[in-house]
């Protein structure tokens, strides 16, 4: 009820309000100085003889209190400024008794006029400020406050503290310090905690928040404390000092990102890239995978080509259900159909594309993560080979203009089974067009893309966060890099040079090195690489050892032989395939070792096939 009433009241209405409680207490100051004047004779008599003072003393006392602008000072603002108004307020007042009374024939003492004045400076700065703190209770009362647990008992932790009680939306709790002279002990009126007691704490207080207030720490060990915190299951955040906040460097500058040029290793493509709208334009398009990093790019960037309809097929329900919603944000009026459901399904397959007049097919579906794959042969052999397998077929079948199959730099001589299942998925996709006179097959073929999910680059991210090591599997690993915008524009462009049998390949200059990734990223975040010349350092780089089935270096090119384009980025691969005879057998023994779950039946497959697909065309007729 308190909560509503004070917050009905509007500014003047509180101002009148003011007004009143230092009429009150002039009268009440009045009094108590004639009571404490012991030449005057107190008492109601006396009292009722000086009426027209009292009342002159009320008018005066709230004219001066208005000019000084007393009722106009915010209670939460009243400090300094606002006592020193005080004391003029009651020492002009004071003055006006003693003349007032002078004019009315001097009934009084002037004792009893100084005694007067500092006791109305007393009660009027005493009442407002008691009114200060209950008016504080009464709206934190009326709302629900955060609860911070403050990490750090310094300057910073009490200059937090002296703020954060101004704010009625947050309240302070207590103290967490590493020092353990001040454990235990109170500073601002909270105490101080040990950091082994975050946890309890954060159950007993009903912490919703822990505050990292310590500027002066290295940022590793204020990511490693908050890695610590977080794992508990606590929201943080880290206060930089008050000093650096109005320092005279800008905080943008002290953090010099990481050049995605320098990281590539060459000038970005997108700008070179000529526009695809052409060939897509009108057309019904069909993207498996379409909630995967690449697959949700070349949706996003088919928007910009006004297709008649992009069909999304997707196996997780998330993913489609985000790539969904996203689309129909960006693209009002294009029609849009989720599918749910998986490339393995061929009845699925063709009923989509058979309802939908699927005219192109870009097909990104496939398990990529190398080291979950080589845990998981058959599962990644058996939806990266067989479900291409099933959507190339119903394509043909369904009179499917254009398939393009995405592919990676690690099919080319694969080490690992993701590798070799994206390089079985090409050679079957070679082999049907060679045999296909209305669909035209293609496939296209990069390196890593910056920012998809299980790269590399988000994961060093997360090592930063964390204050380190960021790992690094060999010191002399180096890998092909191009942005996620660069490769869906790439295999949008390359649908459209297809003429069949395509391999196309982008040139992605030199590879880069991961260590020097690692020390630019690390660098790039504000922080020092800890090594051997540099012990002190923030962030270690630990080398944990090649993954089983890890390169040292990718290629993208089995054979030399190398085409042109209509793009000077873009070549053409001429590369080995496997006969029709070959595919079936190939096809024939995988899915025999997938369906008695018989993975070394299924690794004989890779051993016999890939090889031999990966061997050029004319040693291969020899």
């Amino acid at each position: 009820m308190f909560y509503e009433l004070v917050t009905a009241l509007s500014r003047k209405q509180k101002q009148v309000v003011f007004s009143a409680i230092d009429a009150v207490f002039i009268l009440i100051a009045f009094f108590l100085a004639l009571a404490l004047e012991s030449s005057v004779d107190a008492n109601w008599a006396t009292a009722s003889a000086n009426l027209p003072l009292i009342a002159g003393l009320v008018v005066v006392g709230t004219a001066i209190s208005w000019w000084l602008g007393l009722p106009t000072i915010k209670l939460a603002a009243y400090e300094t400024r606002g006592i020193v108004r005080t004391g003029g307020y009651a020492g002009l007042l004071g003055l006006a008794g003693i003349a007032m009374d002078a004019a009315m024939g001097a009934r009084l003492p002037v004792p009893v006029f100084l005694i007067f004045t500092l006791l109305l400076v007393v009660l009027a700065a005493a009442w407002r400020m008691a009114l200060l703190q209950v008016t504080i209770q009464i709206y934190r009362r009326g709302k629900t406050r955060m609860r911070v647990l403050i990490y750090g008992a310094g300057q910073t932790g009490q200059q937090l503290v002296a703020a954060l009680r101004q704010d009625n939306s947050i309240h302070a709790v207590a103290f967490v310090d590493d020092n353990p002279t001040l454990q235990s002990s109170m500073i601002s009126g909270l105490r101080i905690h040990s950091p082994a007691r975050i946890k309890d704490l954060v159950v007993e207080k009903d912490i919703d928040r822990v505050v990292l207030a310590m500027p002066s720490m290295r940022p590793p060990q204020l990511a490693r404390i908050a890695h610590r915190v977080r794992s508990i299951g606590c929201e943080v955040h880290a206060l930089p000092s008050f000093a650096e906040l109005i320092g005279k460097d800008d905080l943008e500058s002290r953090v010099s990102p990481v050049s995605l040029d320098d990281l590539l290793g060459r000038n970005r493509l997108e700008n070179e890239l000529p526009g695809v709208s052409h060939a897509y334009s009108g057309r019904r398009i069909l993207v498996s995978g379409a909630g995967g990093s690449i697959g949700s790019e070349l949706c996003r960037q088919l928007i910009a080509c006004k297709p008649d309809c992009i069909v999304l097929v997707e196996h997780s329900e998330l993913a489609l259900y985000n790539i969904d919603k996203e689309l129909r944000d960006l693209s009002a009026g294009l029609k849009i159909v989720p599918v749910l459901g998986s490339v393995l399904n061929e009845n699925l397959m063709r009923d989509v594309l058979l309802a939908h007049k699927v005219d192109v097919v870009l097909h990104a579906a496939a398990y990529k993560h190398l080291p979950l794959v080589e845990c998981n042969p058959l599962a990644g052999l058996k939806n990266n080979v067989l479900g291409t397998k099933v959507l190339a077929d119903v394509s043909r079948e369904t009179g499917v203009e254009r398939f393009i199959l995405v592919s990676s730099d690690k099919a080319v001589r694969p080490t690992n089974v993701m590798g070799a299942s994206k390089r079985l998925a090409e050679l079957l996709v070679q082999d049907l067009a060679t045999r296909s006179s209305g669909t035209r097959f293609s496939m296209v073929r990069f390196g890593n893309v910056l920012g998809s999910s299980g790269s590399v680059i988000p994961l060093f991210e997360e090592q930063i966060a964390r204050g380190g090591p960021v790992t690094l599997t060999h010191g002399e690993v180096t890998r092909y890099f191009m942005t996620i915008s660069e490769a869906a524009r790439l295999v949008l462009l390359a649908g459209s040079f297809a003429r069949g049998g395509d391999v196309f390949v982008l040139d992605m200059g030199d590879p880069v090195p991961i260590a020097k990734l690692a020390r630019q990223m690390i660098e790039g975040a504000g922080y020092t690489v800890r090594d051997a010349e540099n012990p002190h350092g923030d962030i270690e780089i630990a080398v944990t050892g090649l993954r089983p089935g890890e390169k040292l270096h990718e290629e993208l090119l089995i054979s030399p032989d190398m085409l042109t384009t209509p793009h000077a980025k873009i070549l053409r691969a001429q590369e080995g395939y496997l006969s029709e005879f070959e595919i079936a057998t190939a096809l024939k023994d995988l899915r025999h070792a997938v369906e008695t779950r018989d993975e070394a039946a299924a690794r004989a497959v890779i051993s016999r096939w890939v090889e031999q697909g990966a061997m050029p065309e004319a040693a291969q007729s020899t």
